[in-house]
């Protein structure tokens, strides 16, 4: 049992940068554990759905900037489809401008930053983001705009400068979908193992996982990493080796 913690329920977050997955396992899912994990860091973008604890996490701490998931936004569209029949033509309609965004950015960021056929696309893409809000304010301006689809245009307007952080900064991706990917090897874990049963078991789980995860990420294979470790600790007497640089990238 933890102190001042009710029921049973763990979180599991994931932090991940192009050459690192870090994977946390916490009682809450409040501000603090990106508070935390992040205490070191100066600064910079922060790709991530539009979770409250984000935004708690940059009001606080004033030089990141959140970039919110098109994915996401892309389901609130899809789920007013499903949801409201007679709306679904018109959600339909923002799900294929969502894609043209998509479409334009990935012939982008497939040329030379340096050539006139980047600019060329980048150029489209801004206007492709421009002509999307001027749409959105427009729909949102008539009155016999349904209240389900203003909902979700109004939740588009308030999230539009995180949704359109990657314009301007081209390395940062539309969504997180790749941490979200990141995330199902534990949800596979828990079905074929039950999850963890105790604390200790359970961040012993995370630290494995961000270890071999990471390994996997360098382009590595985990077993054969995780086998030339422990051969390198058994011939030195059961402990580490000295020399830690042959098993880092």
């Amino acid at each position: 049992d933890i102190e001042g913690k009710v029921g049973h329920r763990w979180y599991w977050w994931v932090f991940q940068s192009p050459s690192v997955i870090h994977y946390v396992l916490d009682p809450t899912r409040s501000a603090d554990v990106p508070i935390a994990e992040l205490a070191e860091a100066q600064g910079g973008i922060v790709s991530c759905d539009r979770y409250s604890a984000y935004k708690k996490f940059v009001r606080l701490h004033t030089t990141f900037v959140l970039a919110f998931c098109w994915a996401h936004q892309r389901r609130d569209f899809l789920e007013l489809a499903n949801s409201y029949p007679d709306l679904s033509p018109w959600a339909m309609t923002w799900v294929d401008a969502i894609a043209d965004l998509y479409h334009q950015n990935g012939l982008r960021l497939q040329a030379d930053p340096d050539s006139v056929e980047y600019a060329a696309h980048h150029a489209r893409l801004q206007q492709a983001v421009h002509d999307l809000a001027t749409r959105r304010d427009e729909a949102l301006a008539d009155p016999r705009l349904a209240f389900p689809a203003a909902q979700v245009l109004h939740s588009m307007q308030n999230h539009w400068s995180g949704l359109t952080v990657f314009v301007e900064h081209p390395w940062v991706p539309m969504d997180n979908n790749v941490a979200e990917r990141s995330v199902r090897i534990s949800v596979v874990g828990r079905k074929n193992f039950y999850g963890s049963g105790s604390a200790w078991s359970g961040q012993l789980a995370a630290t494995l996982y961000s270890l071999l995860m990471t390994v996997k990420l360098w382009g590595i294979n985990p077993r054969m990493w995780l086998t030339a470790y422990l051969q390198a600790c058994a011939e030195n007497g059961n402990q580490p080796p000295v020399d830690l640089r042959p098993y880092l990238p």
